[in-house]
């Protein structure tokens, strides 16, 4: 007599399969999070705030032209007290463009270490993403495919053993194949 399969827990697997069609849904999710936080980063970093930066040297030079002028129109005219205070002026208007073209140069800096910190995570989530797109879901339809093969299989060996097959709760065939499969899976004398 062959030996007959065992499968005492079919709802194991149905539970697993759950559990990992779960895990996909959620680590899909976190993935593309994760892509589009390195995307919205990069973003800022290279356009707004470069943006904002290069419009603020723009204004701060502009800025430090008028005080400039002043400073000369003052020299000329003699008033020893109005040069003080455009001294300053021209001094507070060159620190400030110092400064914008020190953050414009710190965003070239930080555009380029997000580059080299993030680009090869970004290529380890591709292979992760991979998997997730493709061979998960052919492992939830492999597992599927299993539970219906085990339930079509126990249904044969209790309608062999005690007649008609007993129910099982989900999507359990309870119908009995024709001849030559039962031969087929049984593996031949009983």
């Amino acid at each position: 007599m062959a030996e007959r399969a065992q499968v005492t827990s079919v709802e194991a697997i149905e539970a697993f399969r759950a559990r990992l069609i779960v895990y996909l849904t959620k680590t899909r999710a976190a993935v593309e999070e994760a892509s589009a936080e390195v995307s919205r980063t990069r973003q800022w970093l290279e356009v707004d705030q470069r943006r904002y930066w290069e419009d603020q040297l723009r204004i701060r030079r502009k800025k430090l032209e008028r005080a400039q002028d002043e400073l000369s129109s003052a020299r000329l005219s003699t008033l020893q007290d109005a040069t003080g205070a455009q001294q300053m002026a021209v001094r507070k208007a060159r620190e400030a463009v110092h400064e914008a073209e020190a953050k414009l140069n710190m965003l070239k800096k930080w555009a380029h270490e997000l580059e080299n910190r993030a680009e090869p995570l970004l290529r380890q989530t591709i292979h992760l993403q991979h998997a997730l797109n493709n061979d998960l879901p052919k492992a939830i339809a492999y597992l599927a495919q299993a539970v219906k093969t085990l339930d079509e299989y126990s249904g044969i060996q209790a309608s062999r053993s005690s007649g008609p097959a007993p129910e099982r709760s989900g999507n359990a065939s309870t119908e009995d194949p024709p001849a030559s499969d039962t031969d087929g899976i049984s593996g031949g004398n009983e």
